[in-house]
């Protein structure tokens, strides 16, 4: 095999990875977008548990502000940011309840890339000329589609005279936390719903942001009823279902020793993020999105476990695989024809489960129709990469990104039109779903790339290399002894793959760690992108926050973390979080 066809995979359009670059934000801000999340998320907690009432005067908010902040052990020089995110969230619920043409969104100039920015200027700001170097251009076109005004362009007077029209009745805004301090007071006279999603640097030119908050600012809506929604309550349902107990009631009882082992193999660790996925999806489409959840859709979504559960045994078997979650490989523990069979049983099961069921005969019929072609793709993407251990040669990231689409993004596919199929509205979801499980299942798979390359504990544990945007981005933008090293390893004439430490600090100092950094962040934007056509607002809605619940729940592993605390203050060293 010389080849890896490139089909349908494609970096995404409006992705500026040959301009930006990773920056880091300033040190009062946490650090890392995962500490910024939970931040986020601690708040949200507390306004659960504490209901406050909008506006809030600025020292009352420092209060509550300080008090979150003692409680979660934070770094006190993110006292400020934590306000601000606190203001954001008590302006939530009012802001949803306005309606899109009656809202303002407002972004600093100083979001464009300055070098390159074509953009001309007015009375009334930034004219964007839809370059595709920043992200001003996505936030403005979604924001002019669900009818807000927008304005790039910074100054209180402005804002002030546009309110006092009477036109708008919320904003949203993006701005530093300098700014933010200072139009304060001007925010909180209006008394209107306002939220700011803070830039990561104040030194006003090539500024960043984080990109899911503000298109969840931008789509908060009370159409959608599912935003109120616990996800990670909802996961932790999903995840009961798979104790060994649960497993005997929905799917009835063993009857022989192969089927024990399937169960015990189906019981073991996981996210369950596929029948999460499922679960999701159904609840979104469905009259009452927070209903109670049947037995027999609860055995579909146990059926898609079951088919990724089968998908796993027989990878560790190709992939030569000694352990898992932890544990001794099923054909490390058994043997490799028990692990097959087991394997093939657990496939078995899942179509069961989805035929077995009382749902709607179409229904059914339409669920077992996108497991099947869901199982022939990922074969498909799992025996190119199979073909290609047989006869390596170098891959570049186009053909390593496909490999990924095949055999990653099918999984994601089939349980989130599963649970569409469920609900009676696959048709209408069908294509905005596979593309969104596209970009998904490949930012998943980079994701993954990345953790396994920060992980030591197996650093010599694979035989062969495998496909890696990593070590293709690597081999692309290495020189010298990187180079040369790259492409004996692609070949296949290397003993062994290099200490896994050595090639993260070629990774860092040659910038394939960051653009692989950046393709993972394009995809999951992606994913967010594909939804702009669903008209269901509860669709919409709950599968933008399940790529911050994804991404956020992954572990992250070593050097992805390393990366981006690594210029912080040896105090921005502590943990944020105790």
């Amino acid at each position: 095999m010389s080849t890896i066809a490139v089909r349908s995979v494609q970096l995404p359009p409006q992705v500026p990875i040959t301009v930006r670059r990773f920056r880091q934000p300033k040190k009062n801000i946490p650090q890392s977008k995962i500490e910024r999340d939970h931040v986020l998320s601690v708040i949200r907690d507390y306004l659960e548990a504490t209901p406050l009432v909008p506006p809030m005067p600025a020292d009352e908010l420092r209060v509550h502000a300080e008090k979150i902040m003692a409680d979660n052990q934070f770094l006190p020089q993110y006292t400020d940011y934590v306000g601000v995110l606190l203001n954001n969230e008590l302006w939530r619920e009012s802001l949803a309840t306005v309606p899109f043409e009656k809202r303002l969104l407002l972004m600093p100039k100083c979001l464009r890339v300055e070098s390159k920015c074509p953009a001309p200027f007015d009375e009334f700001g930034l004219l964007c000329k839809q370059c595709g170097l920043c992200t001003i251009q996505d936030f403005q076109n979604e924001a002019e589609r669900l009818g807000y005004a927008v304005l790039v362009a910074e100054g209180s007077a402005l804002v002030m005279s546009l309110i006092q029209t009477g036109k708008i009745e919320a904003i949203v805004g993006i701005s530093c936390l300098p700014v933010l301090e200072r139009t304060f007071p001007y925010v909180e006279a209006a008394a209107i719903p306002a939220v700011a999603v803070p830039l990561l640097q104040d030194d006003c030119i090539d500024t960043t942001v984080d990109i899911d908050w503000v298109w969840d600012y931008i789509h908060l809506t009370s159409e959608d009823k599912t935003r109120r929604l616990n996800l990670n309550a909802l996961q932790e349902e999903v995840k009961g279902w798979f104790t060994r107990e649960s497993l005997e009631r929905l799917m009835g009882p063993t009857t022989d020793k192969s089927e024990g082992i399937g169960r015990d193999w189906l019981a073991r660790a996981g996210n369950r993020w596929r029948p999460f996925l499922t679960i999701a999806a159904y609840q979104a489409l469905r009259s009452d999105p927070e209903g109670e959840i049947s037995d027999d859709v609860k055995r579909a979504a146990i059926a898609v476990e079951c088919f990724h559960k089968a998908s796993l045994v027989h990878d560790d078997i190709e992939d030569n695989d000694r352990e898992r979650y932890g544990e001794a490989t099923l054909h490390e523990e058994y043997s490799m024809p028990v692990a097959l069979n087991v394997g093939d049983l657990l496939i078995g099961e899942g179509y069961r489960l989805l035929t077995d069921s009382k749902i709607r005969p179409d229904y059914r019929i339409a669920m077992m129709k996108i497991a099947a072609e869901g199982q022939r793709e990922l074969c498909r993407g799992q025996g190119a990469e199979l073909l290609w251990n047989e006869h390596p040669v170098a891959l570049d990231t186009k053909q390593v990104l496909e490999i990924f689409r095949s055999k990653t993004a099918p999984a994601f596919e089939v349980a989130l039109k599963i649970g569409a199929a469920m609900s009676g509205q696959l048709d209408e979801t069908e294509e905005a779903l596979h593309e969104y499980s596209e970009a998904l299942g490949i930012a998943y798979q980079i994701r993954d790339d990345l953790d396994d390359l920060g992980d030591d504990a197996d650093a010599n544990n694979q035989a062969t290399i495998r496909p890696s945007v990593v070590l293709s981005l690597l081999r692309e933008r290495g020189t010298g002894e990187v180079k040369e090293t790259m492409e004996k390893l692609w070949a296949g004439e290397l003993p062994q793959i290099p200490d896994k430490a050595l090639i993260r600090e070629w990774a860092q100092s040659s910038s394939a760690h960051e653009k692989a950094m950046m393709l993972l962040e394009s995809y999951k934007e992606q994913a967010v992108r594909s939804l702009q056509t669903v008209d269901n607002a509860n669709l919409k809605g709950l599968l933008r926050r399940v790529i911050g619940k994804i991404f956020n729940d992954l572990q992250i592993k070593g050097w992805c973390h390393e990366f981006e605390v690594g210029n912080v203050t040896n105090t921005s060293k502590e943990a944020v979080v105790a």
